[in-house]
């Protein structure tokens, strides 16, 4: 009986649930659809999906870079008033970078300086390496970009854009006219539906022609990580090539006064190869793999530096390219005795008699100490012939003989060391001062006595190379000499005797110095025989007196 029940119920059920719509359409109570509704209803679902479609494709065009049409390398002069550049559209690379205030010699009609000569435009200075393929020669270059003249106090940026290894580059460069640092903002964007990556190697090259002017010259590739400067001069070495890798903050080739690099942005990780080349020095820092996501832009940010080596720009220039100009391990020295050069040179307005004047204050700042180590000396010439029976008495004895000679000394008051004191105490001075004069690029063709006096022979006229006379360093290893007859004998007769040498070898040294550092050192031997001549005459009358 229940599972009667059971059935019927449910065959109510099913008779309510499918009678009660035709029940409802023949009552009137609802409207089944007509064909036609049925057909706008399809429509427009039809019309809703193409429109999201639509949709879809418009935004995935957007993603999509705008068409790329190439166009003929053309160059491009950059005019400012440090320098005139060339700059090829074909991968936005150097043909040249003439400085206007720098000429390659003393003529003043001589060419200006070209730190892209036409033998280093050959491996593209300033072109990119993507993916390991030189821009310039495999990509396809596009700039609508004319020549244009930067005044004073002004800049301007210059876009060039390419496709290399599908990857579209655009490069914006910026131009200043106050200094010598060209600004990159560099856009890679994929042409890819996938992601990919993507390794970018900035360059800088310089040929020595024209530059390296001596052995104190040297041209040379170098760079800096996190703070270390660390550089190889060695043809052999760079012929093999160097590679050295590490937070980079700058690197590429100078000599002692002009410099060609790459400044990361922030100093960022990267390894730099460095290779002489057909007698052309180039660098390339390369950063790691960057990720490239389809329709989205990677940015980087690089400076290069093409130009001479002056110290008030240089300190203005990011990533420490200051650390450029070696001043050695007195450099604290070095910086205080050419700020004090520059404050002559502002009144002077030669820079030889501002050496001169710069070694007349150093004089009379250790005239003291030079009066000591004088005094030191006349009280162990004095004592000379006690020295010398000593020697003859303990010859077989030298144990002995150095009791008796402290003894002596003691006795006496006579410290030996107080004669070599004092000018351990200017050694730093010195080499502070060489590193200095050696490393100013004011120096380079600057002229102190450029004519020797009444002929038309050029003499003095460049501070930053050699005497071509050698009538300087003769005339030092002179004043050399006759300071060592003026001064007390020191030592037995074979010590006098190689110190009778001295005065030669220095000659021969100074023979190829440059002409600033000779003058300095033979106007302080001056000094030191006007000094030595009035103690004497001080010693001759204090002993008349006596």
């Amino acid at each position: 009986m229940q599972n009667k029940n059971m059935i019927l119920a449910i065959v109510l059920c099913l008779a309510v649930l499918f009678g009660w719509g035709y029940l409802a359409e023949y009552m009137g109570w609802v409207q089944r659809p007509t064909e036609q509704q049925l057909q706008e209803q399809q429509q427009a679902a039809e019309a809703q999906q193409q429109a999201a479609a639509k949709a879809a494709a418009e935004a995935a065009e957007a993603r999509k870079l705008p068409a790329f049409v190439p166009a003929a390398g053309q160059d491009v002069t950059v005019d400012t008033p440090l320098f005139s550049a060339r700059v090829y559209s074909g991968g936005a690379i150097l043909r040249s970078f003439e400085l206007k205030q720098y000429r390659k010699d003393v003529d003043p009609a001589s060419p200006a300086i070209n730190l892209v000569n036409p033998e280093a435009a050959a491996v593209a200075p300033l072109g990119l390496l993507v993916n390991g393929q030189p821009s310039w020669s495999t990509g396809s270059w596009s700039a609508a970009e004319s020549d244009v003249a930067i005044p004073a106090g002004e800049s301007r940026t210059l876009t060039f854009t390419g496709e290399v290894d599908g990857i579209r580059v655009t490069r914006a460069l910026t131009f200043s006219a106050g200094d010598y640092l060209i600004r990159e903002k560099l856009t890679l964007s994929s042409l890819a539906d996938a992601p990919r990556t993507a390794r970018v190697a900035y360059t800088v090259a310089s040929d020595k022609a024209g530059l390296s002017e001596g052995p104190y010259d040297s041209m040379r590739i170098a760079w800096n990580f996190d703070g270390k400067t660390g550089e190889e001069s060695d043809d052999k070495d760079l012929d093999a090539g160097v590679k050295e890798s590490g937070k980079v903050s700058w690197a590429g080739s100078m000599n002692t006064y002009f410099l060609s690099a790459i400044l990361p942005a922030g100093g960022a990780e990267g390894t730099v190869k460095g290779r002489l080349q057909n007698g052309v020095y180039r660098t390339a820092v390369e950063q790691g793999d960057l990720l490239l996501m389809p329709g989205q832009d990677k940015t980087l940010e690089v400076s290069y530096w093409i130009g001479p080596k002056v110290r008030e720009l240089l300190a203005k220039a990011p990533n420490d390219l200051i650390s450029s100009i070696d001043l050695g391990m007195f450099s604290l020295i070095a910086k205080g005795l050419l700020w004090l050069l520059d404050f002559f040179q502002q009144y002077v307005h030669n820079w030889g008699i501002s050496i001169i004047l710069l070694t007349v204050l150093i004089k009379a700042v250790f005239w003291p100490l030079t009066e000591k180590s004088y005094s030191s000396m006349e009280k162990m010439k004095k004592l000379q012939p006690l020295m010398t029976s000593l020697r003859e008495k303990y010859k077989d004895d030298k144990e002995a003989l150095n009791r008796e000679v402290m003894g002596l000394y003691k006795t006496y008051g006579v410290n030996p060391a107080s004669g070599c004191v004092p000018i351990l105490v200017q050694l730093p001075v010195f080499f502070g001062l060489y590193q200095a004069l050696l490393t100013s690029i004011e120096l380079r063709h600057a002229s102190f006595v450029p004519f020797l006096p009444g002929t038309d022979i050029v003499w003095l006229a460049d501070l930053a190379s050699k005497d071509p006379l050698y009538i300087t360093p003769i005339v030092m290893g002179l004043t050399m000499f006759l300071q060592q007859r003026m001064s007390p004998p020191v030592g037995d007769a074979t010590q006098q005797k190689i110190m009778l040498f001295l005065p030669i070898i220095f000659t021969v040294m100074f023979l190829g110095f440059p002409s600033g550092l000779v003058v300095y050192w033979l106007v302080n031997n001056v000094l030191s025989i006007a000094q030595q001549w009035l103690m004497i005459r001080r010693n001759s009358r204090n002993a008349s007196a006596a």
